[in-house]
């Protein structure tokens, strides 16, 4: 059964990178923000994920450079 919560971490991500998501076994999307960020990027890096997953992303087949760019 998917319950699709979203669990959020801050965890140093290489440079450049600024957040991604990850969507466990459980149907949980896992959000790691960038710790190198101040705290207003952090937020903006944030709410981009939450257009994937608000969108359905995780559920088409578009590569990722396609789903940036809509």
């Amino acid at each position: 059964m998917m319950t699709n919560s979203v669990f959020v971490w801050v965890k140093e991500l290489p440079y450049g990178m600024n957040a991604t998501t990850l969507l466990d076994e459980d149907g949980n999307y896992n959000v790691y923000l960038n710790a190198r960020l101040d705290f207003s990027a952090q937020r903006k890096a944030y709410e981009h994920e939450m257009v994937h997953i608000r969108r359905g992303d995780f559920y088409n087949d578009l590569p990722i450079a396609e789903a940036e760019n809509i």
